[in-house]
């Protein structure tokens, strides 16, 4: 009786087991419908997401190649352009080497003009000199000049600086023969002062501007022979060998040059003499000596 009991407990317990299995099945069916509705919704996803990037790939391929292309059009385009340029740069180039041709000449002629300029500013220093030793022959007390005036000296109330600035004076306006005479008269008056030696120079001076150029190179000489230290030595040993020049005694013009290069190597003369060297086409060095030392004219 309990063993029948107990099978009908099973048979009727039966049909639930199975009923709700059946129930969990269809469910796991409905979840397994689910997931390959969002596997084909994926896939879908995918391959549109695909094919957006495969135009967007395309696009770019596109892009670069329109860009490579526009790099090699530049390219050529630059090499032409400076192809052209170069062409085009030949002439400018071989003006401006003329130009500086051109400048280098300026720069020389200004610099002729610079040593013209220095050589007058040392006239210049040389006039202060002249008018320094003037000064001092203003401060140096004249011997009272007798009522007659003693044989042989200046006329009375004559003085050296009087006699000097009036003959520089009159050299300056032009009256070179008035000039001379009184240049003369201080020479014979008032041989042993300070100006004298500048009274000689001047004198040369005037000989050469009228243009008797032997009486000038006396001039000069007799500033080297009897006033051999003073401020107008290199002055009349290059006015004298100028005077050479123009006497057409080339040699012994070239001799001057070099004494004044030897004896005054920094001074304006002594650039003024390798100028005229240079010109005459010889060195400023002089050879070797040879016998007897240069006489003088």
């Amino acid at each position: 009786m309990k063993l029948l009991r107990l099978l009908l407990c099973v048979v009727l317990s039966f049909p639930v087991v199975s009923f709700g299995q059946k129930k969990e099945i269809v469910e796991v069916q409905r979840d397994v419908s689910q997931l390959g509705e969002q596997i084909r919704l994926l896939e879908a996803m995918l391959k549109e997401r695909l094919a957006q990037l495969q135009v967007l790939v395309q696009q770019s391929t596109d892009y670069a190649t329109k860009t490579n292309t526009s790099v090699a059009v530049l390219e050529s385009k630059v090499s032409d352009r400076m192809r052209d340029q170069e062409k085009n740069m030949v002439g400018p180039i071989a003006g401006m080497g003329t130009r500086l041709d051109q400048f280098s000449e300026e720069f020389r002629a200004l610099k002729e003009s610079v040593s013209d300029t220095n050589a007058r500013l040392g006239k210049l220093q040389a006039q202060i000199v002249d008018l320094g030793n003037a000064i001092k022959v203003m401060q140096t007390p004249a011997p009272p000049p007798s009522p007659g005036g003693p044989a042989g000296g200046p006329p009375s109330g004559v003085s050296a600086d009087q006699l000097y600035q009036s003959a520089m004076r009159d050299r300056s306006a032009g009256n070179l023969d008035l000039a001379m005479q009184e240049f003369n008269d201080f020479l014979h008056f008032f041989s042993s002062t300070e100006l004298a030696p500048n009274a000689q120079f001047y004198l040369g001076m005037i000989y050469y501007d009228k243009g008797e150029m032997d009486r000038a190179v006396q001039a000069f000489d007799l500033v080297l022979e009897k006033y051999p230290d003073n401020p107008k030595t290199a002055d009349a040993m290059y006015m004298k060998g100028m005077a050479l020049l123009k006497m057409d005694q080339r040699n012994a013009a070239v001799q001057e040059f070099r004494e004044v290069i030897k004896r005054f190597p920094r001074t304006d003369l002594a650039d003024k003499s390798r100028e005229r060297l240079k010109s005459l086409g010889v060195s400023a060095a002089a050879p070797a000596a040879k016998g007897a030392a240069k006489k003088r004219r």
